[in-house]
């Protein structure tokens, strides 16, 4: 993202709500565009790994390395003070991970803005990414919306289709829409911010909703999909929560595949209409991130 300076247009400080790899490039698309950011209210710090290291989300990294104040707390209670002592401040969220009450949104002027990675109102919830891809739809896109209590119900300032040709990953989609999102949101902020821009209500009946997902939905059932079907679940959870079939006595996790309609090898394997679904990349037993080929010689079926 090119580095321009918007701040003659917004005086007003922002705090930045995000806990999410991907907030990250917002925060840094706000940063580079000279937005005056406050503060970064983000989750704390958490157990990962196998050896359940305490971890800094990436924006807190991000926002001590540019002197920004991080608020973590565990109750957003905790850090109304804080915002109260700011002058006027702007409320800028991208995937912050929890609901943001009533009294939090009252804060902040003309509220909390929101970049979600959908056409709203299809896919409000925590993977509209991932059930596009699966879903197999021929767009997504990304909208900017006032946040209320609701989930993902606001009225919306602007939105920005992005065409798909069923071919992209969730990692790959993740950072075209949150670019394409960021970008949008530093262009129409200070539209926003004077009151220029006014957001329009969604259309409640039209609605649909994405679940939080889970380590099962990796589990696949070739028996109830297509090869279509299944090579979208491996786009569309490579990363998490990735997709995973056992073959003889090894379980093994796909990450790419493709659709044929005769078996060649064992890593053919038959799906619902009769076809297959051919591995072409996989996580064998190991670890280790290998092809079709290497698997078949390194590992007895």
């Amino acid at each position: 993202m090119s580095k321009t300076t918007l701040s003659s247009g917004i005086n007003q400080p922002i705090v930045f709500f995000g806990t999410e790899e991907h907030s990250l490039i917002a925060l840094r698309g706000l940063v580079d565009a000279g937005l005056p950011i406050a503060a970064v209210v983000t989750k704390p710090d958490a157990a990962k790994g196998r050896g359940k290291k305490l971890t800094s989300p990436a924006v807190k990294v991000y926002a001590d390395a540019h002197s920004i104040a991080v608020w973590q707390p565990t109750r957003l209670k905790e850090i109304t003070e804080d915002i109260k002592k700011l002058d006027n401040p702007i409320g800028v969220l991208v995937s912050y991970g929890k609901i943001i009450p009533k009294k939090t949104l009252e804060l902040f002027t003309p509220g909390i803005i929101n970049v979600h990675p959908s056409l709203l109102p299809k896919y409000r919830g925590p993977s509209p990414i991932e059930s596009a891809i699966v879903n197999r739809d021929n767009k997504t896109g990304v909208t900017i919306m006032r946040l209320i209590s609701a989930m993902d119900a606001g009225p919306i300032y602007q939105q920005v289709p992005y065409a798909l040709d069923f071919t992209e990953t969730k990692p790959e989609l993740y950072n075209t829409l949150f670019t394409l999102g960021t970008n949008l949101l530093i262009s129409k902020l200070p539209a926003i911010v004077s009151g220029e821009l006014q957001p329009m209500p969604q259309d409640d009946n039209n609605a649909t909703y994405c679940a939080l997902l889970s380590k099962e939905d990796g589990d696949l059932d070739l028996t109830t999909l297509t090869p279509g079907e299944a090579e979208a679940r491996v786009r569309g959870y490579l990363g998490y929560p990735r997709t995973r079939v056992t073959i003889g006595d090894h379980t093994i996790i796909i990450t790419k595949a493709h659709g044929v309609m005769t078996q060649k090898t064992p890593l053919d394997l038959m799906c619902a209409n009769g076809a297959f679904l051919s591995i072409d990349e996989l996580i064998a037993p190991s670890g280790k991130t290998i092809s079709a080929a290497e698997f078949l010689r390194g590992y007895s079926l």
